[in-house]
């Protein structure tokens, strides 16, 4: 009797997901004040992200909305708003500038590595790697992912750390690894 009712109850929810649609049924991570969807893109959910106004912004003056909206998969570093912030007075507002594309550019795609590497795929390489896993960028030089006070942390080509603050935010055409600073080539 216990087994059917088990079943039952089972059946029963799965009926309820199925009728209460794809927004509930669906696992999702809260970024910004919105809930992230692994059905949509990157792009899709990150323009959700009350924190990301700014990333946003800036892969929109790069051109690169086409790019994160694509097929990937892609492993993006997300910098926050609070990271951008964290940049000289005026930076952000010269980078966006038309004149400063390449620069922009060259920046945003520092944050993302080809592929789809969730916090355990970072983990098993920094593991592999003694401590220390190298991440070749789109941008085309390394970031380095160490695993520091229970957290990835990110070095990048100039010695400036990162953490990463919220991970294993799945998309449909990658993951998005909230991180809280700017990363730079």
């Amino acid at each position: 009797m216990r087994v059917v009712r088990f079943a039952s109850s089972a059946i029963g929810a799965c009926l309820f997901l199925a009728a209460a649609g794809p927004a509930l049924a669906e696992a999702t991570v809260m970024v910004g004040g919105a809930a992230m969807y692994p059905s949509k893109t990157i792009v899709e959910n990150a323009v959700n992200s009350k924190d990301h106004t700014t990333l946003v912004a800036a892969v929109k003056a790069a051109g690169l909305v086409d790019t994160l909206n694509g097929a990937g998969p892609f492993t993006v570093f997300a910098p926050t708003n609070a990271a951008f912030g964290k940049l000289p007075k005026g930076t952000v507002e010269t980078l966006v500038m038309p004149e400063n594309k390449a620069m922009l550019t060259t920046i945003l795609t520092y944050h993302v590595v080809p592929g789809r590497l969730t916090a355990a795929d970072l983990a098993a390489a920094v593991k592999a790697g003694h401590g220390k896993a190298m991440l070749k960028t789109v941008e085309g030089e390394d970031l380095t992912v160490e695993w520091k006070h229970e957290r990835f942390e990110l070095v990048d080509a100039k010695g400036a750390t990162a953490w990463v603050t919220i991970p294993d935010v799945l998309q449909s055409n990658g993951v998005i690894h909230v991180v809280d600073t700017v990363l730079m080539p």
